[in-house]
């Protein structure tokens, strides 16, 4: 058990409402799945896998204590700082998503693990953050670093181009301009040359067109998700999901190629 010493400060955006800062730890609501993302966490850390928040228990409020990541996230701030748009974050995102990629290839969760996809782990899957987006990127600005991802909650098993994909959404990023708009993107003309970067930078050896039915794939997956939670004040995003989906079908050969 972790006491609370210091002063509260909520964070920002995202998954983090109801999450706060205390000294160098972060505290946050727990779920079902909290004992199975711990134990995948904790992996890591053995593993030696930078750029993942560390478990350091629980405090007397029952909330998860987990290490505090130090850097710059895109919070509430727009447009976006100019790192989380550069062709070096992108690189070094895709560098980081392979990494993760590998060394969760060789890790057996327990059997009774509860994920919140829902979806059960089986010989053959790697391990996905399922959420490596912009929002939950922590870099430190005066290194031009990634430092790693936070908020873990929708880790858990994955196909790789499927957690691949989402991060090619939200980093190139292929969701629909109206999604982005006012995050500072430039041209959509440029997103070709961006997602070969990303792939590039992950080493995906596959066929391009294959990939985008995986990404539009995913998109529907993510308006799936958010129709079954219910709730009302996420129906832009999955509206933008949808239209992401349908921009992706519709884009010409050469635009994968």
């Amino acid at each position: 058990m972790v006491d609370d010493l210091e002063t509260e400060l909520s964070l920002p955006g995202g998954r983090h409402v109801g999450g706060v800062r205390v000294g160098e730890t972060v505290r946050r609501r727990t779920g079902p799945w909290t004992p199975a993302v711990h134990g995948l966490l904790g992996y890591l850390e053995r593993a030696g896998f930078d750029g993942a928040p560390r478990v350091l228990g629980f405090d007397e409020k029952n909330r998860e204590v987990l290490g505090w990541l130090p850097g710059d996230t895109v919070g509430e701030t727009r447009p976006w700082p100019a790192w989380a748009l550069s062709d070096d974050a992108l690189v070094q995102v895709a560098t980081w998503l392979r990494g993760l990629h590998d060394v969760t290839a060789e890790y057996v969760p327990p059997d009774d693990a509860v994920w919140l996809s829902g979806r059960g782990w089986r010989p053959g899957l790697v391990f996905g953050h399922h959420d490596a987006s912009p929002w939950n990127a922590v870099w430190d600005d005066a290194g031009g670093r990634l430092v790693g991802f936070v908020d873990w909650d929708t880790a858990g098993p994955s196909a790789r181009e499927l957690d691949l994909a989402f991060t090619a959404l939200t980093w190139v990023p292929l969701l629909t301009p109206a999604a982005v708009r006012g995050c500072g993107h430039g041209d959509v003309r440029d997103r070709p040359r961006r997602l070969r970067l990303l792939l590039d930078a992950y080493g995906h050896d596959g066929d391009p067109a294959a990939f985008a039915l995986v990404v539009a794939a995913r998109a529907r997956l993510g308006a799936e998700i958010i129709h079954r939670l219910g709730i009302d004040a996420l129906a832009p995003m999955a509206a933008g999901y949808e239209q992401s989906a349908r921009e992706i079908d519709a884009a010409e050969p050469s635009f994968w190629a």
